[in-house]
This record gives structure tokens, C-alpha cells and sequence, in this order.
């Protein structure tokens, strides 16, 4: 008797679990009875692992990882599929990524992976309502705006970054000339130099009184941001997980420090003006005022803010700065010709040589602006993510609410069809490319209301970087390992540069 219950219990169990197994391998569309939609075509993989070992495979060039490649060729450039436990839509279709994108608060909100949630403060119920209410979306957008934006980048801006970047390199060069040969590692160096700059203007940053330096907690945060979320000592995502709490305690030390000091030198009512001891306010003080005034952000909202902001900055312009010097290396006439558009606007300024960089020259880099353009394109993401937040009809399928929706913006900046040989370093392909074709095929910083708000300062720093490099530097490599996505763009082995000055 015993044993035949224990075989109905089995054989129950195992109908369970087979059904249950069905069901996720089959998910159907929750739809009314008159709406005759069905689900993008694609696979769910394994019941809750789905197929996340499939995405973070490598790919061992510059072209689109295996896992979008493989599935865009059976499945078409709409499919489904599950990551990380969630069900997802994964798009390179320019046109459908384009309309999605617009519909922010309408159709969609702004999502992310559950282990990125956590670590980037959207798991908080009411940093995630924050973020997605449109208004304060908007109030916090324009007072980062108001700091690093194309107003502030015209007045003093520009100049902090020509300064920079020229201590930077001066710092580069001095290391060939103590003969470390060696060389420098140009993501990690260039990742140092963006981080300083940035989080001084963001929050006053001084990087001489701690013994780590913020890029090296953010090279540890992104190298374990996508690996698999355990949460167990000595795995990759548990060391993020410290260095993420390291960062956000050097802030919110920064936002104590400004309220104690606030309380003691002013009222309550007093405006945010010079709470560093002087001269223009940064965008900590900015925030800190918000909250005063508007209730919002508290000092957690303030501090994942500014850690999002630097996160940005972390790995965009290193990886872009590093792949277009290394292409520049492979493409001597093109060197020439970015040298020659820069040093014809020192030529320009007369015997003078003017006071540094200006915002006209600036946007006078045509060139320039095509080799950080053709980077960009080249450097890709991983991905723009939305859920869903009512059904979403497209092309006679639905993508039910509560899916997640990833945009891909490797896929779509490597369309042989906008992008003739597109895995070819080509900045004079941006010559005839128009607005209309980039606004839907060219998406490095998103698209739609929550389009990067650090755009133009991000490009504007790359531009003054190369300036600097190849109007007062030269550079010699000294050995490069392979360039490859994995799903991240990475440089294998790094890519090493000895730098001396011009006049020497």
C-alpha cells in the first residue's frame, strides 16, 4: 500500500512539473478572446535559467554576439526568449526599437534585470516609482542638465576637460620617459582620468584622500554587473556587490559632510551657492536644494543618481577612447587627417594660440565628431530595457504586460543594410549619413524621453581627449590583445601605448 501511494505521489509530481515545464517553454498571450495575436517566435530555454549562459556567450571579434546572431537568423530581429528568470522580447529592428522608445508612460516604463535592479537602486519601491514618474523624470533630467550640459560645456566646462586631459597625458608621457616599458593600458587610464573629472563636477570628488581609486571600484562593479547574480563570497557578483556599497558610501559620506555644513554656515532657506567653500555650486549641492524644495530625491535617491551618472561615464567614453585609438593605430592616413583638422585650429587662433579650446571649435571637429561617431557605432550595449506596461501589438504579434523589452543597439549598429562592411572602422561613412537614418539606426546613448542626459558631454570630452593627443602627443603601441564582445565589448589582454610629446 505504501508503495503505491509513493508511485501516485511520483507519478503526480512528475505530471506536475512536466505541465509546469510546458507552460513556461509555451507561455501564450494573455489577450481577449477577439484578439487573434500570438507571441514573437523564439525559445524560453530552460524552466528559469532560460537561456542567460547562451547570452553572456562570447564572441571572439567585433561582430554581434552569437547569441543575437543565431536567433535573428531563425527566429527574424523580433523574438522571445528568457534571461535571468524574466520573460523577454529582445528587438534589433530600428523601426520597432524607435517606437517603442517613444512610448515611455505610455506603453512602457523603464526597467531593468533584477540583479542590475538591486545593484543600481531600482529594486527600492520608491527610487522605481521615482524613476519612472515622468514629471520628477523631468525636474531631475534638467538639473543634471544644468551641470553638465551644452551651457555649461560653452563656459567653463570645456576648458576643465582641456586641462585634464592635458595632466593626464602629461602623466602618460612622464611614465615612457622614466622608461616603464611596460606602457599604458589606455581603457584603464583613460577610465581614471573620465572618473576624476566627472566626479568632481558631479559631486567634488577628491581622489587623493582615498587609497582606491573610483575607477577601480567601477572596473570591479562592471566586470561582475553581468555575471551570473550569486551572491555567495568570492564570486564575481558578490565582489560588485562590494564595490558597489564601497561607492555609494563615498558619496553619501559627501552628502553628510554638505548637510553638516550647510546646517552650520546657513539657514535652511538659503540657496545651495558656494557650499564648497566658494565659486559655482556642483550638482550635489543642486540636489540637495531639490530635495529641500521639491521632496525629492532623498539622500539614497541622491546617491544611486550620482552613482548611475558615474556608471556612464565608467565604461562608455574608456571602451570608446581605447577602440578608436587602436583603429587610428591601424589606419595611418586617418591619423593624418585627425591631426591635420586639429592642428589647423591651432593654425587658426594666429600667434596668440588663444586661451585653450573654445565651444566653436569645438563643434567645428567634423572629423573628429566622425571617428567618435564610427567608435560609438562600433562600441555598441548591451541593451536598452523597458517592461511592458499594457499589451504591446506589433506585426500581428502581442508582447503581453509585465514582459521585458530589450533593445539592441549592437544589432542595429551593425546592419549591413544602413552600415555597408559594417565591421570596417569607416568615419567618413557619417559624411552621407542623415539625420532620418541615425535617429532610428544610430542609438548610443537610448532614445525616446530617456535619451542619455550626459550625451553632448560625453562626446565633448572624447573630442577635446583626441584634440590634446594629436595636436601635442604622438603614440607608439606596445602590444594589444584581442578586441572581443562577451556580451560587453572587452579589450582581451588590455592594449598598451608608450606616449611622448611632439616637441621633445
Amino acid at each position: 500500500m505504501f508503495w503505491l501511494a509513493f508511485l501516485v505521489v511520483t507519478i503526480s509530481t512528475a505530471i506536475t512539473v512536466a505541465h509546469w515545464a510546458y507552460k513556461w517553454s509555451n507561455p501564450k498571450p494573455t489577450t481577449s478572446p477577439s484578439t487573434s495575436s500570438q507571441l514573437p517566435p523564439g525559445s524560453m530555454g530552460w524552466p528559469l535559467i532560460g537561456e542567460t549562459f547562451q547570452f553572456f556567450a562570447r564572441s571572439d571579434s567585433l561582430e554581434i554576439p552569437p547569441f543575437l546572431r543565431e536567433r535573428s537568423e531563425k527566429y527574424g530581429k523580433i523574438f522571445k526568449t528568457s534571461l535571468a528568470g524574466r520573460r523577454v522580447v529582445v528587438s534589433s529592428d530600428p523601426d520597432f526599437n524607435h517606437y517603442i522608445l517613444q512610448q515611455e508612460g505610455k506603453l512602457v516604463e523603464l526597467w531593468y534585470l533584477d540583479s542590475f535592479a538591486e545593484i543600481i537602486g531600482q529594486s527600492t519601491t520608491s527610487l522605481k516609482e521615482a524613476w519612472n514618474a515622468q514629471e520628477l523624470h523631468k525636474s531631475l533630467k534638467k538639473s543634471v542638465y544644468d551641470h553638465i550640459g551644452v551651457e555649461r560645456l560653452k563656459g567653463k566646462l570645456v576648458g576643465r576637460m582641456e586641462e585634464m586631459v592635458g595632466r593626464t597625458l602629461d602623466g602618460w608621457a612622464g611614465r615612457a620617459e622614466a622608461e616603464d616599458r611596460g606602457g599604458v593600458e589606455v581603457k584603464r587610464a583613460c577610465s581614471k582620468m573620465v572618473m576624476e573629472l566627472s566626479s568632481n563636477i558631479l559631486f567634488g570628488h577628491d581622489p587623493t584622500k582615498f587609497h582606491q581609486h573610483l575607477s577601480d571600484m567601477f572596473e570591479s562593479f562592471t566586470r561582475g554587473l553581468l555575471s551570473f547574480p550569486l551572491k555567495i563570497p568570492g564570486t564575481t557578483f558578490h565582489a560588485c556587490l562590494q564595490s558597489q556599497k564601497k561607492i555609494l558610501r563615498i558619496i553619501m559620506d559627501v552628502i553628510e559632510e554638505r548637510r553638516r555644513r550647510l546646517e552650520e554656515t546657513a539657514p535652511l532657506e538659503t540657496p545651495a551657492v558656494g557650499r564648497r567653500g566658494g565659486g559655482e555650486i556642483d550638482l550635489l549641492d543642486q540636489l540637495i536644494d531639490d530635495a529641500r524644495t521639491k521632496g525629492f530625491p532623498d539622500d539614497k535617491g541622491i546617491s544611486y543618481l550620482i552613482f548611475g551618472l558615474l556608471f556612464a561615464n565608467a565604461e562608455t567614453i574608456p571602451s570608446v577612447l581605447t577602440l578608436a585609438l587602436s583603429f587610428l593605430d591601424d589606419h595611418p592616413l586617418l591619423l593624418h587627417q585627425l591631426v591635420k583638422e586639429n592642428e589647423e585650429i591651432l593654425r587658426s587662433r594666429g600667434s596668440t594660440g588663444g586661451n585653450g579650446l573654445t565651444w566653436k571649435e569645438y563643434k567645428s571637429m567634423s572629423f573628429t565628431m566622425n571617428v567618435i561617431n564610427e567608435a560609438l557605432r562600433l562600441n555598441g550595449s548591451v541593451g536598452i530595457i523597458r517592461r511592458t506596461i499594457e499589451d504591446v501589438h506589433i506585426n500581428g504579434y502581442v508582447i503581453p504586460k509585465g514582459w521585458t523589452i530589450a533593445v539592441m543597439p549592437t544589432a542595429v549598429h551593425m546592419n549591413p543594410d544602413v552600415y555597408q562592411d559594417p565591421l570596417s572602422f569607416n568615419p567618413s561613412r557619417w559624411k552621407d549619413i542623415g539625420g532620418s537614418t541615425s535617429t532610428k539606426n544610430f542609438i548610443p546613448f537610448g532614445g525616446g524621453m530617456r535619451t542619455c542626459v550626459g550625451a553632448e558631454y560625453s562626446k565633448a570630452l572624447m573630442a577635446v581627449f583626441l584634440h590634446v593627443l594629436v595636436t601635442k602627443y604622438r603614440w607608439k603601441k606596445v602590444k594589444r590583445g584581442r578586441i572581443y564582445r562577451a556580451p560587453t565589448l572587452q579589450f582581451g589582454d588590455g592594449y598598451f601605448i608608450h606616449i611622448s610629446r611632439k616637441n621633445d
